[in-house]
């Protein structure tokens, strides 16, 4: 799986001094790198939207109504909440492209001539990366409680939503909605990097360094989209958990139960939100996984 097509040579402009990046970081250490430089990217570019959609999942309104409360809240507030994911989720693609890495290799060590297929191994080595970025969990909570305008009053920023937090529900409060960040890492994780060999292989093969940027954004965005549609109503739930402040930890089945009833019992409105998550994240996996695997072309 992953097995790496034949490189057509980059454009020398792009190249840095041989070695140079290797020395500093090592072999292991550049794909948590190049995840997280490939991830800021992304979110740099996607966030606006991310805010659109997040309405949506909290709220169920129309992707015309969560467009106009964020044009009355004002230009100054569209990147409000905007650290919070470029800490979280630079750094979770980071460690989910690094530690895909790591575990795989020891893994794959550990099954050699057991018979294990290598796909079982780096899917399970991708479920392993999954489950430990759900440690940075707590910015998750952050951002949602920035971006929901209900808090605009009571939270300033990111460092303010985190010492309030801390100091006023303690540490537990900031994983908040840890259950479903659990339920979707894991077998997310396991999908997309099972599927990306695979799929990459059966589109067009690539003979100049453009066309293999088409290929690795193809791969990455249709891959993102459909697991994104996949695991929408588990964002919902974190969504509605994660904005809540103070009060009873209610179970992912309380808090599901919940939106379904305040939505009508309704399937449609359940997913209210997804055809936006779905495009955004076929720009954004796109995105993700094209700028990675430049930089490990290029550097």
């Amino acid at each position: 799986m992953d097995s790496e097509p034949a490189r057509t040579p980059w454009p020398q402009t792009a190249l840095l001094p041989a070695g140079v990046l290797s020395s500093r970081l090592g072999h292991r250490g550049k794909h948590y790198a190049f995840g997280y430089i490939a991830a800021f990217t992304n979110i740099v570019v996607t966030f606006p939207i991310q805010k659109v959609l997040f309405r949506q999942q909290l709220h169920g309104v129309s992707v015309t109504e969560a467009f106009l409360q964020l044009r009355r809240d004002g230009l100054r507030n569209l990147y409000r909440g905007l650290l919070p994911p470029l800490l979280q989720k630079s750094t979770t693609v980071g460690i989910m492209f690094g530690l895909y890495q790591d575990f795989s290799g020891v893994l794959l060590d550990l099954a050699d001539g057991s018979g294990v297929p290598e796909l079982a191994t780096r899917s399970f080595a991708a479920a392993l990366a999954g489950t430990a970025e759900a440690t940075l969990a707590p910015f998750e909570r952050v951002q949602t409680l920035l971006q929901d305008h209900r808090h605009y009053g009571r939270f300033n920023n990111t460092v303010h939503t985190f010492r309030t937090l801390l100091s006023d529900y303690g540490v537990r409060e900031c994983y908040r909605g840890l259950v479903p960040i659990l339920l979707r890492n894991g077998p997310s994780n396991a999908l997309f990097f099972g599927l990306r060999g695979p799929i990459k292989e059966r589109l067009p093969e690539a003979n100049s360094w453009i066309s293999h940027m088409v290929n690795d954004f193809v791969c990455g965005g249709v891959l993102g989209a459909a697991l994104s549609f996949m695991f929408y109503p588990l964002n919902v739930v974190k969504s509605r958990a994660q904005s809540q402040v103070g009060g009873e930890f209610k179970s992912i089945r309380t808090v599901l139960l919940t939106v379904w009833r305040e939505r009508g019992c309704s399937l449609v409105m359940l997913f209210r939100g997804a055809h936006l998550n779905y495009h955004r994240s076929l720009l954004s996996w796109g995105i993700i996984n094209a700028t990675y695997e430049m930089l490990l072309k290029t550097i």
